[in-house]
């Protein structure tokens, strides 16, 4: 996931980020949950590219199956 998710202490106080962006990787996973789809979210932060959204919750499922 590094090459989708970055963290600088320069943008939004070091909070993880989607590359080339200033959204945090939160507001995907809080869009999820309030029921909003990939394609929603992608629409509410054009920033954002399909690819980056789909392998940042594949580093999350692969990570959660490592645990």
């Amino acid at each position: 996931m590094a090459s989708v998710i970055v963290q600088d202490p320069e943008i939004l106080g070091g909070r993880p980020v989607f590359r080339g962006t200033r959204v945090p990787v939160e507001v995907l996973f809080e869009n999820l949950e309030d029921g909003l789809s990939i394609d929603d979210i992608i629409q509410s932060y054009p920033s954002l590219n399909r690819a980056d959204v789909i392998a940042c919750l594949e580093g999350a499922c692969a990570s959660l199956k490592a645990a």
